[in-house]
């Protein structure tokens, strides 16, 4: 990290802007906590387990600002260290805040689909090895490689419900069904939608996607999946199943969210980490809200290069430059019940807060 970068990430933790008196420590509650980090448009989703273990899914960007909204929520929820944080992968919205995050506070595994030698996407001009070259230098516990079917290691706290995150799929390669999933009845799903055209960001298309499950409570997250690829998971066999959760895939663009995905997912819930110019874009706005079990959707930024046809109501809104209020850093905080049969989205900043029931297995 440079002096520059060095000094914005110091005063950004000093001044504790980001998240003020909104983002309280759960300390004891005994609740699993997930809070999106405001990264404007990239990626960064942190889990706090009842067990106070702390899970980072992607860092945002380079620059400060990301990490430091990271390291403030971490010590916001009563932690002072990392341990555990996964790359989905290697484009700069989702790894780039790693190496600042590591600089300020300890980071027990590092998970990630191997660095690749060369840039991902296959450009042919590219800055790619200076980009990387921080987060391949950083130190960390540990380094470990995610493969289709990979659990990372959580401990259940006494008193509450199982805890698991897996990996369903990484660098176009996805778990293999289990027998219960083969016989199961799989759900009508519709006719698929035409294909689209690979994604010219090559590295999207490898994204590494994952399923937290706490008793019968489920949340998916894909990363920047594209398109061709997220009906693998549903179809012919649903190897993600049913969620109460779902982050929308690459930010709420329309190369990604293809509608067999969010049929087969049938999510309550969906919260978009999109920015105020990035990501909730019209087509992927309407897949969603045409959804019949979708009962609400969140989203990190008011999209201001639409209206009504890409934005939900503005209560659901963390940051909203409509409004006058605060217009960026704001979190939005899931909290789930300890037997995993609730859950409360909340966005802390502005005091909402709703409670939804966990479907059933």
């Amino acid at each position: 990290m440079n002096n520059t970068s060095r000094s914005l990430l110091s005063a950004l933790l000093a001044s504790g802007w980001l998240l003020a008196s909104h983002v309280l420590a759960d300390a004891k509650t005994k609740t699993l906590d997930v809070y999106w980090v405001d990264s404007e448009g990239g990626g960064s989703t942190l889990i706090v387990t009842p067990s106070d273990e702390s899970v980072l899914i992607d860092t945002g960007s380079p620059g400060g600002r990301d990490s430091g909204r990271i390291v403030a929520a971490i010590k916001a929820a009563g932690l002072s260290q990392l341990d555990h944080m996964l790359i989905t992968h290697f484009h700069g919205d989702h790894f780039g805040g790693a190496a600042e995050v590591a600089a300020a506070l300890p980071v027990g595994t590092l998970w990630d689909k191997g660095i690749p030698e060369q840039d991902p996407d296959n450009h042919p001009t590219t800055n790619f090895p200076i980009r990387i070259k921080p987060y391949r230098e950083m130190t960390v516990g540990k380094r470990m490689l995610l493969t289709p079917g990979v659990v990372i290691p959580l401990k259940s706290a006494a008193g509450t419900a199982a805890l698991q995150m897996r990996c369903l799929g990484v660098s176009q390669k996805f778990v293999e069904p289990t027998k219960e999933q083969l016989a199961a009845k799989q759900p009508a799903l519709g006719e698929a939608p035409p294909a689209k055209p690979h994604d010219m960001d090559v590295d999207n298309e490898n994204s590494a996607v994952f399923l937290l499950s706490f008793g019968s409570f489920r949340f998916f997250d894909g990363g920047d999946l594209t398109w061709n690829l997220e009906p693998k998971l549903v179809t012919p066999v649903n190897l993600a199943g049913p969620v109460d959760v779902y982050q929308t895939d690459h930010h709420g663009l329309d190369r990604s969210n293809n509608p067999l995905l969010i049929r087969g997912l049938a999510p309550t819930i969906a919260v978009m980490n999109n920015g105020p110019r990035k990501g909730d874009e019209a087509g992927a706005f309407a897949t969603l809200k045409a959804q019949p079990t979708l009962q609400a959707l969140y989203q990190m930024h008011r999209n201001m290069g639409a209206g009504p046809e890409a934005n939900t109501d503005a209560s659901n809104i963390a940051n909203d430059d409509v409004t006058g209020g605060p217009k960026d850093g704001n979190v939005i905080k899931m909290s789930v019940a300890p037997d995993g049969k609730t859950y409360t989205i909340s966005i802390p900043a502005t005091g909402y807060s709703k409670t939804y029931q966990t479907k059933a297995k």
